[in-house]
């Protein structure tokens, strides 16, 4: 019996500091078994919680109580009106504000004298917070589509340029002294070298800034929005209807994880020599 609970002791200690060893790659099995205690290790505790009766179930519903809003929702039709409605807006203000801002930080990291005069002004925009900006975007642009869209875009757009303007900085100097000794010319150093090399870095720029753009579009909804995943919580708050908050809670996060996956794969299919 002693030997016994010796190596199971010396196994959880092993466990343990296995999973603070720098810079070791868990094993397949052994990094799904975490990924999956991640999610229902909370999912359990909460449960437990639930069950003791610790909070009240009007303050924190159960899982189940949270499951079936979410199948009574989905049965309706509201939530997938909702997640349409979101995720319009938020591709809507995040295409374009990475189609302005790729370009324009590339163009930053590799010309000092244009950062030196889009840089001050770029860093005190970012300062600024989106939401500040709601009553004066309701004045230019009504209440429809076009100011939640904007919303996101100025909420989005400051950081993105900074953060590719930062990754370009990185391209090895030697990288760009060779290109120019072999002849190449201006487009081809921000095309085929500066670009190409900072491409992982504005891939994972882009994937880290989609999740400001996801919570923008909660406070977005809250401009005269009829539908929406923000506007749903915002009328479930006001029925004090917590299990559909949380619901939709769940469904930010589902989409927000599928977002992020689909980022990591698009950097590894594209940038095979980075990952």
């Amino acid at each position: 019996y002693k030997m016994i609970s010796s190596e199971l002791t010396k196994r959880d200690k092993s466990f343990f500091l296995s999973l603070f060893s720098f810079g070791k790659e868990p094993k397949k099995l052994k990094k799904i078994s975490l990924q999956l205690t991640s999610i229902f290790l909370p999912l359990f505790f909460w449960s437990i919680i639930c069950q003791l009766g610790i909070v009240s179930e009007m303050f924190l519903p159960s899982p189940m109580a949270v499951f079936y809003s979410l199948l009574d929702m989905a049965g309706s039709g509201i939530l997938f009106e909702d997640i349409f409605a979101s995720t319009g807006r938020v591709f809507g203000g995040f295409i374009f504000a990475t189609i302005l801002s790729v370009p324009l930080g590339i163009a930053m990291g590799a010309f000092p004298s244009f950062c030196a005069l889009c840089e001050p002004l770029i860093a005190m925009l970012r300062y600024m917070p989106a939401a500040a900006f709601s009553p004066l975007l309701i004045i230019y642009l009504g209440i429809e589509e076009a100011p939640k869209i904007s919303l996101i875009f100025i909420g989005t757009v400051y950081f993105n340029v900074l953060m590719v303007m930062d990754s370009v900085k990185f391209v090895p100097k030697e990288l760009i002294e060779t290109t120019l000794t072999l002849g190449g010319n201006t487009k081809d150093l921000l095309i085929k070298v500066i670009a190409r090399y900072s491409l992982p870095s504005i891939i994972d720029t882009l994937r880290i800034n989609i999740a400001t753009s996801w919570n923008l579009v909660i406070v977005a909804e809250l401009i005269a929005a009829e539908v929406g995943i923000g506007k749903r919580i915002q009328l479930a708050q006001r029925f004090f209807r917590t299990d559909q908050i949380f619901a939709e809670l769940i469904v930010l996060g589902i989409i927000g994880f599928v977002l992020d996956m689909s980022f990591r794969f698009l950097l590894k299919y594209t940038c095979k020599w980075a990952v």
